[in-house]
């Protein structure tokens, strides 16, 4: 079998848990909102005051950390379900 069309048949990622669906969808969210809040950054400002960058500030460090624990656990469990289909081939 050509490598490319062994490629298309192997799945590359687990499925996805409810709690990873979850962090993922958490994630999209925190990066959606980074974006607008540095977008509007003037408008914000003009509302909210000073306390703006601060704000936005801990938007940022928020999405960052949030992301690590999320890449963290989705490869833990992409690495455990590929390590569960290697030992099912090879005991076949």
């Amino acid at each position: 079998m050509p490598l490319w069309l062994d490629l298309l048949r192997t799945p590359m990622a687990a499925p996805e848990t409810p709690r990873l669906k979850t962090m993922r969808r958490t994630f999209q969210v925190l990066c959606i909102l980074c974006a607008l809040t540095v977008a509007f950054v003037s408008p914000l400002t003009a509302i909210i005051g000073r306390f703006a960058p601060i704000g936005i500030a801990a938007l940022l460090i928020s999405t960052a950390v949030y992301t690590a624990f999320y890449v963290v656990r989705k490869n833990r469990a992409d690495q455990a379900w590929l390590d569960a289909a290697t030992s099912q081939e090879t005991a076949s």
